[in-house]
């Protein structure tokens, strides 16, 4: 188990990697990685909420990443970074982002994509209580591309 509520099963869980047959296994670092990630934020948030909640994406391996278009530098790799969704409907992505922002430390946090009332979903990661930067973005398309807008102050 990564956490009380996150199997390591559902921290590697990719379709993507099952179809193109890649190793999508954390090595020893990043798993004590996604456990901090998970103690951090996961959990209080969880708690929060009071019910499940989605996670689209945690780890992403190296070769995983590159196949479905991921940054060089996502923490996804490093198992720093996970993809949160609201679809029990327990709390909507954006009391879940509120929430985040207003309560727990973090390395960075994207609104991504949605409306100005509801992200799509909400990206978190987690360095260490020193190192985090508490940086918030915004993903935005821009004639096809993603385009990510600094919010921290806004």
């Amino acid at each position: 188990m990564i956490s009380k509520h996150i199997s390591e099963k559902e921290a590697v869980k990719s379709i993507t990697a099952l179809r193109l047959g890649l190793n999508n296994t954390p090595d020893g670092d990043t798993l004590n990685n996604m456990k901090l990630l998970a103690e951090k934020v996961f959990e209080p948030l969880r708690e929060w909420v009071g019910g499940p909640i989605k996670i689209n994406s945690f780890y992403r391996s190296t070769a995983l990443n590159s196949a479905i278009g991921g940054s060089s530098r996502s923490q996804h790799c490093q198992g720093r970074a996970f993809d949160l969704d609201d679809i029990y409907g327990h709390k909507t992505n954006k009391e879940m982002f509120d929430w985040i922002k207003e309560n727990l430390s973090f390395d960075q946090m994207i609104w991504e994509f949605g409306s100005e009332e509801n992200p799509d979903w909400v990206h978190v990661s987690y360095v260490d209580e020193d190192k985090n930067r508490n940086r918030i973005l915004k993903a935005v398309r821009d004639n096809g591309k993603t385009k990510y807008i600094d919010i921290t102050n806004a």
